[in-house]
């Protein structure tokens, strides 16, 4: 496997545990009082409830996307971006 994948897929896995362990980390401080701030959540994008319908008489097709963002999940993403620079050097 050349190095340019190995670096890709070595992204993409520190990106997705930062994202994941950011939602983790959200879910569990919203009751927490000191904590509560790495619970705000920002959400963008065309409602999920209320999707955008193109309606072609022969069939329906329905467009919705949300992107909800944390604080946790930008800490932890900032986090990984520095772990996967300072561990993917030799890649």
């Amino acid at each position: 496997m050349s190095s340019g994948i190995k670096r890709t897929i070595a992204f993409l896995v520190f990106l997705l545990a930062g994202i994941l362990l950011g939602t983790i980390i959200g879910r569990v401080c919203e009751g927490v009082p000191m904590l509560s701030w790495l619970a705000y959540t920002l959400s963008v994008g065309l409602d999920t409830g209320n999707p955008m319908v193109l309606d072609l008489i022969v069939f329906k097709l329905a467009f919705g996307f949300t992107l909800s963002v944390n604080a946790a999940q930008i800490i932890c993403i900032i986090i990984s971006f520095i772990v996967y620079s300072k561990t993917c050097k030799g890649l």
